[in-house]
């Protein structure tokens, strides 16, 4: 996770899990856990228009990570129709954010393109920056009109 203070009473983590599981890295065994301010799915939001002024997107990234993969467990998975799912979500991202909300959208190009993934929204990025080890994580920022 990137927040600096997971209990942050200005933002509401959601995730469509909520789990503890041990985890096997590199240092050994670890207790992972997933603990949501609010279970929900992002493709449908349980906010009203336009509530927020800002929005982190976060979706899982990868399609071909096994189910009981710890990167699973932790990041969760695209399945089925990935496209459709983050359609819809950059949709209701839109949808609760504010006239001129900032939207931030986290991707990892593992398994698929951030072109690809960008092609699913109407909405025209500002401006992003690449990062980690071979400079596949993206930030990408928008503003909404």
């Amino acid at each position: 996770m990137f927040w600096f203070d997971k209990n942050d009473p200005r933002a509401v983590f959601i995730d469509k899990r909520a789990e503890s599981f041990l985890a096997d890295n590199r240092k050994g065994r670890k207790m992972l856990h997933v603990a949501p301010d609010l279970v929900a799915d992002f493709t449908a939001l349980p906010f009203p228009d336009r509530c927020f002024s800002l929005v982190v997107f976060d979706p899982p990234h990868l399609t071909r990570n096994g189910k009981t993969s710890r990167m699973h467990k932790k990041y969760g998975s695209l399945v089925g129709d990935w496209r459709e799912e983050l359609r819809q979500g950059f949709s209701e991202c839109f949808r609760v954010l504010k006239r001129n909300g900032i939207l931030v959208f986290k991707w990892n190009e593992v398994d698929i393109p951030v072109s690809q993934i960008l092609a699913l929204t109407p909405e025209r990025p500002l401006f992003g920056n690449r990062c980690g080890k071979q400079s596949r994580s993206h930030w990408i920022v928008f503003l909404k009109p």
